[in-house]
């Protein structure tokens, strides 16, 4: 993997159009990034359905801090795997069941209100997953003992809890589908669809990374709240940041999310680094144009300038944009540089097109 093309032409293990290569890569993504990214969640999302259910029971404020915390990691965690969205997930649609934002708030009271309420439908989205739970842990009172006595309260709180566990189940089930058909054939499939034609799962992956970033942290996290993108038209929307009821974990979320991107970049999966975007690239010897470095190289330079960015804003996106909104628009600026660079000069060298439709301009 880590060899120029003209050596690998001269490996028996190695095919000339570089399909071992990237069989070795998909091996590495499903069997040591996906699949043990998805296995760790799973346990954090076990933990936060058990806590949910203990709150339940109990709606006291021990309860509620455990819930809060393993809501938290869960959160955190779904950082990491978000950019799956391929196969199974994609499947499942994991994500706009799981974190689609700003929390519909009216749809969940009306949910809450009808325990049939579909909560399969599109204009579902906004009220489950991690944004609702947000809503329900954190926003229904101005403190702690207004949220345990909005759970307490005579009429509605046996409903409202109901439906606060519903959530947290409906969001296991789910994803012990999604790791079910991983464990399944789908592995297999993944691995040895070693094309770069659009039904590949080099070409699904790499679509699915590269929309990921552009829509969900580029704009999601940043561009959106803080109007720089084209259909915010610089009208800055603090109340559209990831965690708006738990605004404090803002900045957190999207370091979290920026990490995770860059370690399937480089392929660096813990402790272990394998076959990965970056030396597939460098088996290509592809560059940059306008500098002559090696486009890993140049990517990996605008992953640090992000970071750089990204830690100097304060904890609270909410407050950065309320109080200095510059340096979130500078940071979404720095982050369209990489997208254009993923998007046109990698997706270039790698033969690979791309099938989505940006839906708010580069």
């Amino acid at each position: 993997m880590t060899g120029c093309l003209e050596d690998s032409k001269q490996s028996d293990n190695i095919s000339e159009d570089g399909s071992s290569d990237r069989k070795e890569m998909l091996t590495f993504w499903a069997e040591s990034m996906i699949l043990p990214g998805y296995l760790e969640f799973d346990s954090h999302m076990e933990t936060l359905a058990l806590r949910a259910n203990a709150f339940a029971a109990s709606p006291n404020s021990q309860n509620l801090g455990s819930l809060r915390e393993a809501w938290k990691n869960a959160y955190l965690n779904w950082q990491k795997v978000e950019m799956y969205e391929v196969g199974p997930a994609e499947k499942y649609t994991l994500r706009s069941f799981f974190n689609i934002y700003p929390a519909d708030v009216a749809g969940i009271e009306s949910n809450i209100s009808d325990p049939t309420a579909n909560l399969e439908l599109p204009g579902a989205y906004a009220r489950q997953g991690f944004p609702a739970l947000d809503f329900l842990i954190n926003g229904v009172g101005a403190n702690d003992q207004a949220i345990i006595a909005y759970y307490q309260e005579q009429n509605l709180g046996s409903k409202r809890l109901a439906y606060l566990t519903k959530l947290t189940i409906r969001m296991d089930g789910m994803l012990s589908n999604v790791i079910s058909e991983w464990n399944g054939a789908y592995k297999e499939e993944f691995i040895n669809k070693t094309g770069l034609d659009i039904g590949s799962s080099t070409a699904g992956m790499v679509n699915a990374y590269v929309l990921y970033y552009e829509r969900h942290v580029r704009s999601g996290k940043i561009g959106i709240p803080s109007g720089a993108t084209i259909a915010a038209s610089g009208v800055p929307n603090p109340d559209k940041i990831e965690a708006f009821y738990s605004e404090e974990i803002s900045r957190e979320l999207a370091q979290t999310a920026q990490k995770s991107f860059e370690d399937f970049f480089n392929g660096a999966a813990g402790s272990k680094t394998g076959p990965s975007l970056k030396s597939y690239l460098n088996s290509l010897g592809a560059k940059d144009p306008s500098t002559g470095k090696l486009l890993s190289d140049y990517i990996n330079e605008q992953f640090v300038v992000i970071d750089t960015r990204l830690n100097q804003l304060t904890p609270s996106l909410y407050n950065q944009i309320l109080t200095d909104n510059q340096p979130m628009v500078s940071l979404y600026n720095e982050m369209q540089k990489l997208v254009r660079i993923l998007k046109v000069d990698m997706t270039s060298a790698m033969s690979i097109t791309i099938t989505y439709t940006d839906n708010d301009g580069d």
